[in-house]
């Protein structure tokens, strides 16, 4: 019988949602049991935040001050001591995960399978290649321990009706002492996050440039909305890099995804195919985002955007 711990992505305190929908990827393996494990200097709030998601039978918690920071190669052998007993290991397929996973398989001597998206079985699942563009079925070793990242679009989050017991564990690992963290170089942001967000506005090539992006800021802020970008936008210096939707950025699953002055490249495409409904507002009437958008707008974005804006009101 499968028994899947799963490891919580938290930043300040809070827990990521992504962890909520790696619970659903480790539920639909039919487990015995699902534990999901928090490694940080204060637990407190993330475990009861987590020990609320349905499905869970236990939340255990590693509380130490090394655990401060996310860091990899600090967390990897603490995940390794405890993965004793486990048939799976799961982690959300976040900037997180792809950072940690990776190091967690080769410490354990197994293969990692990335993205998971449906599953066939306890050891046979579906994963995306070719930037989405085929979906391949893969079969780990029944007698190894699988360690995988979970698409996080490809899952609705666990609901919050669960009410699991808390643990504390201590690990007894060598961390290493080449890795040490310096600091963290972000931008601050009252939006909603880019990967968790109901609604999302991005911006494109089409806006011109970096000071015309402020059409999507205040349009994505009169919705309520978080803002991404395509990686024309990127690339031409409009956003910075972690705003990028897409097979190389962000792939997300809003239930509202409106994409302005955005032709439609594959690898964008690929980043958004799971949004409720996609908006599409271009110059450009053959733009091949129109394929995939639920409605268009074909016309003027620096007037079309500042037109719906209107008619949302405020």
């Amino acid at each position: 019988m499968s028994k899947i711990l799963v490891i919580a992505e938290h930043h300040a305190g809070k827990l990521n949602p992504a962890t909520a929908r790696a619970v659903s990827a480790a539920a639909a393996i039919k487990p015995e049991a699902i534990d999901v494990v928090v490694l940080a200097d204060q637990v407190d709030a993330i475990a009861t935040a987590a020990a609320g998601i349905s499905g869970v039978s236990r939340v255990l918690t590693v509380a130490r001050p090394e655990n401060a920071q996310p860091l990899a190669a600090v967390l990897a052998p603490q995940i390794v001591k405890l993965a004793a007993g486990y048939t799976h290991l799961l982690v959300a397929s976040t900037t997180f995960g792809k950072d940690l996973a990776p190091r967690v398989a080769a410490l354990l001597g197994v293969g990692q399978i990335s993205d998971l998206m449906s599953v066939e079985s306890s050891h046979v699942f579906k994963r995306p290649v070719y930037a989405g563009n085929a979906i391949i079925t893969v079969e780990a070793p029944a007698d190894r321990i699988v360690v995988a990242t979970v698409r996080a679009a490809s899952w609705p989050a666990a609901p919050t009706a669960g009410s699991a017991p808390v643990e504390a564990v201590s690990v007894e690992a060598t961390l290493p002492g080449h890795t040490r963290y310096i600091g963290l170089d972000s931008g601050d942001s009252d939006r909603p996050d880019l990967q968790s967000a109901a609604k999302v506005v991005s911006g494109g090539r089409g806006v011109g440039s970096a000071e015309n992006f402020k059409l999507v800021y205040d349009f994505a802020d009169k919705i309520g909305a978080a803002v991404g970008a395509s990686r024309a936008a990127v690339d031409a210096g409009y956003v910075p890099s972690d705003m990028q939707v897409g097979q190389t950025g962000k792939i997300i699953a809003p239930e509202l995804y409106i994409a302005i002055g955005i032709s439609g490249a594959i690898q964008h495409l690929t980043g958004i195919k799971d949004a409720g409904t996609i908006v599409a507002i271009n110059s450009d009437a053959e733009a091949p985002i129109f394929e995939v958008a639920d409605f268009g707008l074909v016309g003027d974005l620096f007037k079309l955007v500042p037109e719906l804006g209107a008619a949302i009101g405020g």
